[in-house]
């Protein structure tokens, strides 16, 4: 028997040859275009001091959680965050510890065999993979295409099983921004025909919270008549902290609590985790926070601005997000765009297949409040040389 199994290294070989085998790579003194550190939030000293001043306040541990939430790990820094998301979000919260144990363990426990889940053929990894782990039926539509949804809604009323119509449920999954395009779906229709067609909607605000909406929780209203079951919300990106939380109605907390198992069978996180999280969003309240989604958009604004003044806006998608994606298809040719860029003191990832199909490798630029608009002009100018250089 060899040391490594021969199945698993043809699949190590076969991603090489595809140039497409991932490595772990140190940060660089590069430019940042590429985390998603969206309001600088993550490096800004007076959120890391707020919330160390919180654990030192507390009465919890000052390292680790020690267990679960269910056994000793619910220290009263969860409760107070609890709270405020529930009063900031009109709902009740329950926190995870990432956004992909939040996805895991909603889509894992929530549909049920006999039910029906259908998602968007965008939807990030964390979604399908919770909906392959549930026992529930599941579909794909096509990418914020509402007439496929419809249909595809149609179709698996068809196939609920005749006299339990009323209990089979049909989940309609979406992301308010969507990871690898950083475009958005019409969530007011599509809210609209889950309420017509009597659909439990789901949406996924990871990139959102922060960057979009009127405000900084996201581009979901509160309203009920937004007809929105549960929002997935994370603490990774514009809040700079780490963490996730499902917002929905206070049965859907208790079922949560009681069936996700990536919520019960983890130990929870530490206090300067959780602690980060509240600061970070008291911190977004202030007038230095609301200045920097301020910033932020500006440079959305001028990142699409410098995209026609470059001649290089056709190879966008277009987006007015924080995410802003440039097609460059074949893996070959996306490294060594994304290397020339990186050599020029920019740093830009290649987004390569198979993590998108074949045909749409892209660069990925992420956007932030500290970004100057030198960095944004000089980047595209590099973007547009380059891309003449390799057969654009």
């Amino acid at each position: 028997m060899g040391i490594f199994p021969k199945k698993l290294s043809r699949k190590l070989a076969d991603r090489k040859s595809l140039n497409a085998l991932r490595s772990l790579q140190q940060q660089q003194q590069r430019t940042d275009f590429y985390s998603n550190d969206y309001l600088g939030f993550a490096r800004h000293a007076a959120i890391h001091t707020w919330a160390s001043q919180m654990v030192e306040d507390s009465d919890t541990s000052v390292n680790g959680a020690t267990g679960s939430r269910l056994l000793s790990g619910n220290h009263e820094l969860y409760q107070r965050l609890e709270d405020f998301l529930d009063q900031y979000y009109g709902q009740y919260s329950l926190v995870f510890n990432s956004g992909y144990d939040a996805n895991a363990g909603f889509f894992s426990a929530v549909p049920q065999r006999g039910d029906t889940v259908l998602y968007d053929e965008f939807a990030h990894a964390s979604i399908r993979d919770g909906i392959r782990m549930g026992l529930a039926r599941s579909y794909k539509f096509a990418h914020n295409d509402l007439e496929d949804l419809r249909s595809q809604i149609l179709k698996a009323r068809k196939l609920s099983t005749p006299g339990a119509e009323d209990e089979n449920e049909i989940y309609v999954v979406t992301e308010s921004v969507f990871s690898m395009d950083g475009d958005s779906p019409d969530l007011q229709q599509m809210a609209g025909l889950c309420r017509e067609l009597n659909c439990r909607l789901i949406i996924d605000e990871a990139h959102a919270i922060g960057v979009c909406g009127e405000q900084a929780g996201g581009m979901v209203a509160a309203d009920p008549e937004f007809n929105v079951f549960a929002r997935i919300l994370t603490f990774g990106k514009a809040m700079g902290a780490h963490g996730a939380a499902v917002i929905g109605p206070e049965e859907l907390r208790l079922y949560l609590l009681n069936f996700a198992r990536s919520f019960i069978y983890t130990t929870a996180l530490p206090p300067h985790s959780v602690a980060t999280v509240l600061a970070s969003y008291h911190y977004m309240e202030t007038r230095d926070g609301q200045k920097k989604q301020w910033e932020l958009q500006e440079n959305i604004r001028y990142f699409r601005e410098q995209q026609q003044r470059q001649g290089i806006a056709d190879i966008f998608i277009p987006s007015t997000s924080a995410i802003h994606c440039c097609l460059l298809p074949g893996n070959d040719r996306v490294k060594a765009v994304a290397g020339e860029l990186q050599k020029g003191g920019f740093d830009v990832r290649p987004i390569m297949s198979p993590t998108v199909p074949r045909g749409q490798e892209r660069l990925r630029f992420c956007l932030h409040s500290y970004n100057t608009e030198n960095e944004i002009k000089e980047v595209l100018h590099k973007l547009a040389a380059s891309v003449r250089n390799h057969g654009g």
